[in-house]
């Protein structure tokens, strides 16, 4: 397995499927990529050499913000959300769809699981 920014590629796959699998690289980044070096992108991940790894971890530091420190920064973009206390910040805190999405009957991924909320009791339990 060729090491990458930090990140195992499998052998088994394409080169531009291969680097999709460090964060922050997808496929339309890794094509840009491999035109950029020359490389043919149906080769296995497995045949690349190390001066062509070592290539391609270099274009990847020097245009692309990849795995670690692009989590950093989106962390710190939420987080700075949060403080200013914007709209978007709001429901972040709360765990809610940030982008407008409908609420009352989807976005359990958001949400988590359903909590029940004892309903009211009736006029006729009361007396």
């Amino acid at each position: 397995m060729p090491r990458i920014v930090g990140t195992d590629v499998p052998n088994n796959k394409c080169v531009w499927i291969a680097l999709t699998y460090i964060h922050g690289i997808g496929r339309f980044s890794a094509a840009k990529i491999i035109k950029e070096l020359g490389i043919e992108p149906e080769i296995h991940a497995g045949k690349l050499t190390e001066d062509e790894v070592s290539k391609i971890a270099q274009i990847i530091d020097r245009d692309y913000v990849v795995e670690g420190q692009l989590r950093r920064q989106v962390s710190q973009n939420i987080a700075r959300l949060r403080d200013i206390g914007c709209y978007r910040g709001l429901r972040h805190r709360r765990g809610m769809p940030v982008r407008g999405q409908q609420t009352q009957s989807n976005a359990r991924t958001r949400k988590g699981k359903k909590k029940t909320v004892a309903g009211k009791r009736g006029v006729k339990e009361l007396r």
